[in-house]
């Protein structure tokens, strides 16, 4: 029997991590792919290698500090201060880098079409719709027909928690045995994770629907 070959879109975040081990569940032969595009909280990509190294899946980081210049966000430039507080609150646009999904969706498809893999996955889940505008249903639609059409290969987009909130990301993740010592999310990539940001709220949230704790230290 054939095992597909496909790529995974890797932060090192909860979502993408949870999604990199629901894809290996599969059967799947599995190369992940993550991106440094000059965000402040870039150590997200040294836990996504120790979680590749573990689960002994090849890990391609590509160099797209590009981002930062041409889209300017409190994620990327020095002198803008990572906001706090929750995702629902207006400051929180101050973290959008604009079309960015896009970009690495594009990217990730042509590493698919170089590796001759079958399908692209990536994370977007329904609590990122309001605020950022490339994880929205729609935009997974559009994406899809895309890359389907951008090469003759008839690559796949999937997005399986888009319908999905963050806690039942967690949910999924305790059933897969998810490591998530080894993932990082905080925006501001400090030494612990700030607990404050809208990406640490959101993260302790998830955890608390999920009914555990969460395993990583914070500072607040």
């Amino acid at each position: 029997m054939r095992i597909a070959k496909v790529v995974v879109i890797l932060s090192g975040g909860m979502d993408s991590t949870t999604l990199l081990y629901d894809v290996l569940s599969i059967g799947f032969n599995v190369s992940a792919i993550g991106f440094n595009y000059g965000q402040k909280h870039s150590k997200e990509l040294e836990y996504a290698k120790k979680t590749c190294n573990k689960l002994k899946v090849p890990y391609k980081i590509v160099d797209i500090d590009v981002l930062n210049d041409l889209a300017p966000s409190a994620l990327t430039r020095k002198d803008w201060e990572v906001p706090e507080g929750h995702y629902e609150d207006d400051n929180m646009k101050q973290t959008v880098v604009a079309n960015r999904n896009m970009v690495l969706l594009s990217l990730a498809t042509t590493y698919a079409i170089g590796i001759k893999a079958e399908k692209v996955y990536y994370g977007a889940h329904f609590g990122d719709h309001s605020l950022y505008p490339d994880c929205r249903k729609e935009f997974v639609e559009a994406i899809q027909k895309s890359i389907a059409l951008c090469d003759w290969s008839n690559i796949e987009l999937e997005a399986p928690y888009i319908d999905k909130s963050k806690g039942d990301i967690v949910k999924r993740g305790i059933e897969l045995k998810v490591d998530y010592k080894l993932t990082w999310s905080c925006y501001k990539g400090e030494g612990l994770s700030c607990g404050v940001c809208g990406t640490c709220r959101e993260r302790l949230e998830a955890f608390k629907v999920a009914g555990i704790e969460d395993p990583i230290e914070y500072e607040k």
